[in-house]
């Protein structure tokens, strides 16, 4: 079946509404709805519908972009769009929740220990001399580097001056 000028709201008509106060009724209505005691159906219309209807009116829209309803095989995926499009706008999910509590201990003393031995004032000595060291290879490599661009020039000027001495006529 082939849609031409596909419109979501010809199969689904959105009703007009009127909006009298600034808070909507959903937003006041979800205040005092408890999620964990309400019936399946307010907690669809309060908690899923809110974030899914979007998804599925972006999802229609992608699809007319792809003109997935013009063509029998298409390489939009719905399934996947609108996972993705749910996935993106929620808030990322913080450490604690990824973390066993074992696994957040081990992290903990691990950053621990490793601060106690940064304080120690021969690791603190090892640590400067290395900063040293490092900081001594770099200039060791830079003054390398310079000695190269240097030889480069000469060695280019050298042979420049041969080729103008080849070009020149002897008597």
């Amino acid at each position: 079946m082939v849609f031409h000028g596909f419109n979501a709201e010809h199969l689904y008509p959105v009703p007009r509404l009127t909006v009298v106060s600034q808070a909507s009724c959903s937003q006041v209505k979800r205040e005092t709805v408890d999620p964990k005691t309400c019936s399946p159906k307010e907690f669809l219309e309060m908690f899923i519908f809110p974030v899914l209807l979007p998804g599925m009116a972006s999802l229609l829209h992608q699809a007319k972009k792809e003109k997935c309803f013009e063509r029998k095989r298409t390489k939009f995926i719905a399934c996947d769009f609108l996972t993705e499009w749910l996935y993106n706008p929620r808030p990322a999910i913080p450490l604690s929740l990824l973390l066993t509590e074992s696994e957040a201990a081990l992290c903990i003393q691990s950053f621990w220990r490793a601060y106690l031995v940064r304080c120690d004032p021969e690791i603190q000595e090892l640590r400067q001399w290395q900063k040293k060291l490092r900081e001594d290879k770099h200039i060791r490599q830079r003054v390398k580097i310079f000695w190269g661009k240097q030889e480069q020039k000469v060695k280019c000027k050298m042979e420049d001056e041969d080729e103008a001495a080849a070009k020149t006529p002897q008597p």
